[in-house]
């Protein structure tokens, strides 16, 4: 965990816009271009033809950027990612072009964390740009189907800091109440927003991460505990026993669903930081290609305030220390999500930690 911290970070934040083939990318997308107040954003897309872009919000074209009406642009990918985002911030730091923060629409089948792990171990991009959130966009008529159908789909379900649920006008509240709850199953630490007819406000979009040097300890829960309502100080995790809801679902979880597995720790009192090192080490060695997403909230005897961890397989973000921690207590919170590595699997992980000391597991 002996990462350099970006203590004052200017990087520019990004966002992965993910979503199966027709989930309703494209309708997001349009939004988030068309805003005409907060930041300007720069979209960057597979190829323009591909994106669908609504022609009357377009002002000017080159070959490679399109200049939006409100001011952001679209960007179509030329080469690899890396020389494209490159490029963008040379012509910003020239003041040929002006964006806050960068939104990265995938193709429906991808895979969000190639991505992702380029811009940990992409040099120019780790000292540029920060991820700022994976917004996964979900069809609530199509996507039970879909996530039958195509395990890209679920993987991108699990893999999201937010889940935006389409097209609930074409179907009952029962069913996307119950489709809600197996998108829950599959990612517990998501938040869910319904769209207005494939339309959200666009600053939901934002300030996912709580892997955010100038973030607060709040923004930070929020993020391990989506939708948690407001924290009791001694007992910051308290809300816990929603991060496993497995067993709401009564019937057998389809093929695909079944792949995925959750589970997170408590720990009343600080790990000892070879036991955490230990703990890690080991699942990454064992388990890594297929860790979805881990990340938490952790104490560690000997350094006087918790920090925020996240990776996705072997690859970790820089932890970030929370300097506004308030919590009376000294709990740690760890929650992993993994793919074809069963719940009772990630609890046994657990073993290791809870060795040290008395843990609740959930």
């Amino acid at each position: 965990m002996k990462n350099k911290l970006y203590v004052n970070d200017t990087r520019l934040p990004v966002t992965l816009l993910t979503g199966f083939l027709g989930a309703g990318k494209t309708t997001l997308l349009n939004a988030i271009i068309a805003q005409s107040t907060g930041p300007k954003i720069a979209v960057i897309v597979n190829e323009f033809g591909e994106a669908g872009l609504d022609h009357d919000l377009i002002e000017t074209v080159d070959e490679e950027v399109v200049l939006m009406k409100s001011g952001c642009l679209c960007c179509s990918i030329r080469g690899d990612l890396s020389r494209t985002l490159q490029d963008l911030a040379a012509r910003k730091q020239e003041s040929r072009l002006t964006f806050d923060r960068v939104v990265i629409e995938t193709t429906g089948l991808a895979d969000p964390a190639p991505i992702l792990h380029t811009f940990l171990v992409d040099p120019y991009l780790a000292r540029n740009f920060r991820i700022d959130g994976v917004v996964t966009v979900v069809d609530a008529a199509t996507g039970p189907d879909t996530l039958d159908r195509q395990f890209e789909a679920v993987s991108q379900v699990a893999m999201a800091d937010l889940l935006v649920l389409s097209k609930i006008d074409l179907v009952s509240e029962s069913m996307s109440g119950a489709f809600k709850i197996r998108l829950q199953t599959l990612n517990p630490t998501a938040d869910i927003l319904r769209a207005d007819h494939g339309v959200v406000p666009t600053a939901a979009l934002w300030d996912l991460s709580g892997m955010r040097p100038q973030g607060t300890s709040e923004q930070a829960m929020a993020w391990l505990i989506p939708s948690a309502p407001a924290f009791v100080s001694k007992d910051p995790f308290n809300n816990l026993s929603g991060l496993a809801p497995s067993s709401v679902l009564t019937a057998p979880l389809p093929k695909h669903d079944a792949r995925i597995g959750s589970a997170s720790i408590v720990l009343n009192d600080p790990i000892p930081p070879d036991a955490f090192d230990r703990w890690l080490d080991t699942l990454i060695r064992l388990r890594g290609p297929d860790i979805l997403r881990v990340k938490g909230i952790v104490h560690l005897i000997g350094i006087e305030m918790p920090f925020v961890f996240h990776g996705v397989q072997h690859i970790f973000d820089p932890p970030v220390p929370l300097h506004d921690w308030q919590g009376k207590t000294c709990q740690s919170c760890i929650v992993v999500i993994g793919r074809d590595i069963t719940r009772s699997e990630l609890v046994y992980s657990f073993e290791m930690l809870r060795t040290h000391q008395a843990a609740e597991i959930v």
